[in-house]
């Protein structure tokens, strides 16, 4: 119940943050002794976090479901480019969001056994920390940080989403890796926050449930996480990531990402002398 609790802070303290929580999930995880507590177990934690999502941008999620209602159900028009949301953009952003996740539902289905093994690899996840940690400081240092959402198009959403699906390895960063393709795009870092985060509802939401069903039933493997431990570790995790999502979005309204890339770079580096000196072990035990 410890390990739950402190892999709980953990999810909450990191998900929101460019920095990969399922990396610091593996990497916490085998240095406290629980080993790497699972796919499984990260994708239902993130329920938690990203119930705080839901809560913090309820005002948001609210218009948009009802601007998308209204114009599905003709009250602009009943053409194609009204119920798709010519006259209301909110009703847009809906169908944004939907043709963003698409990408990561086929990838996430498409990849499901290697996501569960091969990619946990510390190696990898090493690697993508360092990758993605140069991508991000490079996107914040040439983008121009102009456009807000009103701006965003279906080959936006989409590039949005494929940099989103990049997050089913650990080490990229589900925030980290939109927010970079955002600020590629142009998009100022309010912007591109905003639109990671609403973005990542369906995906998250949609990967925790399929995992927490898959789950019932199930024979855990040993030294896998009870049902009540998964509970706990995501109640924490909601607690704590709503906290940390009103922080981060003060915090990038005003700083640049550079401090978030050398915590990488750093984490990266220890990361690969743990491995060297067998502290960690590349690969553990998998819990599905």
């Amino acid at each position: 119940m410890l390990e739950a609790i402190v892999l709980g802070l953990v999810q909450g303290l990191t998900e929101f943050l460019p920095i990969s929580s399922s990396a610091h999930l593996r990497i916490v995880g085998s240095l406290i002794g629980a080993g790497d507590p699972g796919a499984a177990f990260t994708a239902i934690t993130q329920i938690g976090t990203e119930t705080a999502v839901v809560l913090y941008y309820r005002k948001t999620i609210r218009d948009i479901l009802v601007d998308w209602w209204k114009a599905l159900r003709g009250d602009d028009g009943t053409d194609r480019a009204a119920r798709f949301g010519a006259h209301r953009e909110n009703a847009r952003m809906a169908w944004y969001i939907v043709l963003g996740s698409i990408p990561i539902v086929v990838l996430g289905l498409a990849l499901q056994d290697w996501i569960e093994t091969s990619f946990r690899n510390l190696w990898i996840t090493a690697t993508m920390l360092a990758v993605f940690a140069l991508l991000l400081g490079w996107a914040d240092k040439i983008g121009e940080r102009r456009r807000t959402l009103s701006e965003l198009t279906p080959k936006r959403a989409i590039a949005y989403g494929l940099a989103q699906s990049l997050a089913l390895v650990p080490g990229v960063s589900r925030s980290g890796g939109t927010i970079t393709a955002g600020l590629l795009m142009g998009f100022t870092r309010k912007a591109a926050a905003d639109y990671a985060f609403l973005l990542a509802i369906p995906a998250v939401m949609g990967s925790g449930f399929f995992q927490l069903f898959r789950s019932l039933g199930a024979n855990a493997g040993p030294g896998a996480p009870s049902g009540l431990e998964t509970l706990v570790a995501t109640i924490i995790a909601f607690a704590v990531g709503y906290v940390v999502i009103i922080g981060f979005l003060k915090l990038i309204s005003t700083h640049s990402y550079r401090g978030f890339v050398w915590y990488r770079i750093i984490l990266a580096i220890v990361v690969v002398i743990l491995l060297v000196v067998g502290v960690l072990t590349p690969l553990s035990g998998y819990y599905a």
